[in-house]
């Protein structure tokens, strides 16, 4: 990633402030250096890269983490996690129901995922390494919110 934000400044720019505003809304926090070194099985780092949709009229670009990547172990978060069942309704349910009325409302829930918190005791499961200049040592960071990018995360965010 690093490389890649020295040839791409306006990639950096945004990687850069998506992740600071991460930050700053308290969606991820920096872990203290005593707790660094936990042991291994009491938590797990997750990569993360950009996703990049420039027909988007908000978010071109946001950061994904990927629960999907195996570690040394050859085990993924993912493979970890419980599912939970599929919360969405059938879709020609909806489609009637929508039908029924002569006004219809919609809505989007701004940062979805984002807005439920996982308990404390899970979030050394969701850590990340991040670093605003190459020169620093990396720092440790766990994410304080449902994550997307784990398999979870749409059971999670509408059972909340």
């Amino acid at each position: 990633m690093e490389r890649k934000f020295e040839i791409d400044p306006p990639f950096k720019e945004q990687y850069f402030s998506f992740m600071l505003e991460y930050l700053n809304l308290g969606h991820m926090e920096l872990v203290p250096l005593e707790q660094v070194n936990v042991a291994p099985e009491k938590r797990f780092y997750l990569p993360h890269r950009a996703v990049l949709k420039s027909t988007s009229t908000t978010t071109k670009l946001r950061v994904v983490f990927d629960g999907s990547c195996k570690t040394s172990t050859g085990i993924s978060l993912n493979e970890r996690l419980q599912v939970g069942p599929n919360l969405n309704e059938d879709l020609f349910v909806v489609m009637t129901r929508f039908r029924s009325y002569a006004v219809a409302f919609t809505a989007d829930a701004e940062k979805m995922y984002r807005q439920v918190r996982m308990d404390k005791k899970d979030t050394d499961f969701q850590r990340i390494v991040w670093r605003t200049n190459p020169n620093k040592p990396v720092q440790h960071y766990r994410l304080s919110t449902v994550t997307y990018g784990t398999n979870c995360a749409a059971y999670l965010a509408m059972e909340s």
